[in-house]
């Protein structure tokens, strides 16, 4: 079951934009096996189980999806209960489109929203809320777009979580080829990750959590912060 609600406040920036515009349908297709078995593993060096363990141990019964990709981490969660329901969040139609139909067994609601501002959904209405691989395709270092942390745990109750990963630049390993790619995609647009330090990252945690983990894998930063009950 899916509805959809269209919302968009004031004109997004271009840069913005750009991040997401690479995620057109042609793409979609090939994006898990581009990035599930290719960059991922080869070039940030985090396997995929990593993505999929925080997904199995973070995720709740209501569940907001900001930067929803195609869907595979959701498609393969094991959800804490049998008939979850799913908010999916993203400034891109197709991407919501894509995922929506994968996770066609599931309650749905797609939201056209800028992850830079407020959410529209309710305050304190979901259990969990994830941004993965959202953070290194928004502009600005992460001190400016850590926003998008604060505005998904606005959305969280008391008591739930927010948990998400993301590409670093700076403070992590980058192996030559990984910095050779992230080069080209800042290059293209297509990341915004050149000035993202895993010191911010953890600074941004500490502001909107007390209760934070933060691992590194590879060129990853995988987080999750526990809202105060």
């Amino acid at each position: 079951m899916t509805s959809t609600s269209d919302h968009q406040s004031g004109e997004v920036d271009q840069a913005v934009l750009d991040g997401q515009a690479a995620y057109h349908p042609r793409a979609l297709a090939f994006y898990d096996l581009m990035v599930f078995r290719g960059s991922a593993p080869l070039f940030w060096r985090c396997s995929p189980r990593n993505f999929q363990q925080m997904y199995d141990t973070s995720i709740g019964a209501k569940h907001l999806e900001i930067g929803v990709g195609t869907g595979y981490l959701l498609a393969h969660t094991r959800f804490p209960v049998s008939n979850p329901k799913i908010t999916l969040a993203d400034l891109n139609p197709s991407t919501l489109e894509f995922t929506a139909r994968r996770l066609a067994l599931y309650e749905t609601t797609q939201v056209v929203a800028n992850a830079l501002e407020p959410i529209p959904v309710p305050a304190e209405s979901h259990d969990s809320a994830a941004l993965s691989f959202l953070l290194h395709c928004v502009p600005g270092s992460l001190r400016e777009k850590g926003v998008a942390i604060r505005h998904a745990a606005a959305a969280v109750k008391p008591g739930g979580t927010v948990f998400g990963s993301t590409i670093l630049y700076l403070g992590v390993p980058v192996t030559r080829s990984g910095r050779w790619l992230m080069d080209n995609l800042n290059g293209k647009g297509v990341f915004h990750n050149n000035e993202d330090h895993l010191e911010d990252l953890r600074d941004q945690l500490k502001q909107n959590f007390d209760d934070f983990d933060l691992v590194v894998r590879g060129s990853v930063g995988l987080f999750r912060g526990r809202k105060a009950a």
